[in-house]
């Protein structure tokens, strides 16, 4: 529910998304950093189970947000559904910052954290929608910037908990280490929940309808019941990997379902941009089966397989923590956004703003040029362990394409979906995301590393064969994704001919 002339800026108003959404993020990656090697090395857990367990529970992660949004569209509101999100994320990190390392703890920690994302997550993304209404020319701008924050806090983190765990670990012990570590994840949340408090204002007027409605304990009481079974359902899904594939199969096609359900109930205005949005979607499930790379089968490269001493022109710089390396992707995101939302705007204003389509396209091919850099990079490799610039110039290629892809993928619900479907299908393409995770940890098992081999120069043939298969696969999505332009540049005429932009939301400030 947007308004014309708010009391305050757009500018204001995304700014406390932005932070809230930052602070959420650092709390979320400095979590994620850690996880498939703490189940490795605290829980015993072998690298092909760590992976897959991870994997449903990110698959999980991005389905709930279909719940997620339609809560905030029709029962509680967006403001207060992203807020209570908040909330419960931070008791999930406090329950992984009990020092235990008892599996099912761990299960019902992920489980709460699930559920605290599912109804973070979508709605976040929605009131960055709805703050910029009909803005059309500003839209795709704001999303990459939004997703700068998501990826200032996700740099912190990667870099600091890594660190922290280290750090107290020397001191007063692993167990205490890697438990510390997730605190500074909850610590982080509540430091954005204080900043949230104090700029909450800049959003009254920013919302669904049901955000202007007094709350129901009626309502409440049975989001709150309905939460503990879902976390049940989680923990219970986390245990049992068989249930895990079955889950996330099912969801595929139940996703396909409220495609073909959608399109085919909307309007014949409608239907153009419904369409473009499914081919888009279809297209980021496979480049997320490259993205859930990054900590499963990256991660692992780096403990087993990556000097670890990063040096430039014979000078010693830095010494990486492994799960750092992470961090180079949301370093290369930061560095990059400012750039791309200069060109978008440049050739915005020159009428030769490349489509989403084109975009999306250029993305794979970055994508792929990045995993055969790691091939590249083993060439020069000594004793089994390539140089960590390897890494880094990796990592960038792949932070490009997912910008291109990733970071315009929640400007392309925006800009195709009616308004009124906004919070589902922000949910349901994050149900699309979660398929992608789920996928991209079993392809990470096709390196996983058999019990007899411990040479890096071993292990190093295998994960690099693994990385040179995902270039190719890479290639095969830039080509059909060129392939499909004609299509998609037919359907956005489509779209854009039946479709009247709302006027820009718009303050009287100057």
């Amino acid at each position: 529910m947007a308004i014309q002339n708010p009391p305050v800026s757009q500018t204001r108003s995304f700014s406390t998304v932005f932070l809230i959404e930052m602070w959420e993020r650092f709390g979320f990656y400095g979590m994620q950093v850690l996880m498939v090697t703490y189940m490795m090395k605290k829980l015993g857990f072998v690298d092909s189970k760590a992976n897959l367990v991870w994997g449903a529970a990110a698959a999980l992660i991005y389905a709930t947000p279909a719940i997620g949004g339609w809560v905030g569209d029709k029962l509680i509101g967006t403001r207060r559904t992203m807020l209570t999100g908040a909330v419960v994320l931070a008791l999930g990190y406090v329950m992984l910052w009990i020092p235990s390392n008892n599996p099912t703890l761990l299960y019902t920690a992920l489980g709460v954290i699930i559920v605290g994302n599912g109804f973070f997550k979508p709605n976040a993304g929605n009131l960055v929608r709805k703050i910029y209404e009909g803005d059309d020319t500003r839209i795709d701008s704001a999303f990459t910037i939004y997703y700068m924050a998501v990826n200032i806090g996700s740099m912190v983190s990667m870099i600091a908990t890594p660190a922290i765990r280290d750090y107290v670990g020397n001191h007063y012990g692993d167990a205490m280490g890697w438990h510390t570590a997730f605190g500074a994840c909850a610590v982080g949340l509540f430091l954005g929940l204080f900043n949230y408090s104090l700029m909450s204002r800049t959003l009254a007027h920013i919302g669904s309808p049901a955000d202007t409605q007094p709350v129901q304990a009626k309502r409440v009481a049975g989001l709150l019941v309905a939460s503990l079974v879902l976390v049940a359902i989680a923990a219970f899904i986390l245990q049992s990997l068989l249930a895990a594939k079955i889950c996330v199969y099912l969801a595929g096609v139940v996703i396909l379902g409220i495609f073909v359900h959608l399109i085919r109930s909307a309007q014949k205005s409608e239907r153009a941009g419904l369409i473009a949005a499914l081919v888009l979607t279809v297209q980021t499930i496979f480049f997320f089966i490259f993205y859930a790379q990054m900590a499963t089968s990256l991660n692992l490269f780096a403990q087993k397989n990556v000097d670890l001493s990063w040096n430039l022109l014979g000078l010693h710089l830095y010494t990486w923590i492994p799960e750092q390396y992470q961090s180079l992707n949301a370093i290369w995101i930061v560095i990059l956004s400012p750039v791309l939302v200069l060109i978008y705007n440049t050739l915005g204003r020159a009428g030769k703003d490349p489509s989403v389509a084109v975009k999306f396209a250029l993305g794979f091919a970055a994508v792929a040029l990045g995993f055969f850099m790691y091939g590249f990079g083993a060439l020069g490799a000594t004793d089994g362990q390539v140089s960590s610039w390897t890494m880094i110039w990796g990592y960038g290629l792949y932070s490009l394409g997912e910008l291109l892809v990733s970071g315009l993928g929640l400007a392309m619900i925006a800009r195709y979906v009616p308004a009124r479907m906004g919070g589902f299908m922000m949910g349901a393409y994050y149900v699309a995301v979660g398929i992608s995770q789920y996928l991209g940890s079993v392809v990470a098992n096709f390196a996983a590393m058999p019990e007899h081999i411990s040479n890096p120069v071993e292990s190093l043939n295998i994960y690099v064969g693994l990385f040179n298969k995902l270039g190719f696969v890479g290639i095969a999505c830039t080509v059909v994704a060129v392939v499909m332009l004609p299509v998609m540049n037919r359907l956005s005429r489509s779209h854009a001919e039946s479709h009247t932009p709302l006027p820009a939301v718009r303050s009287e400030e100057a």
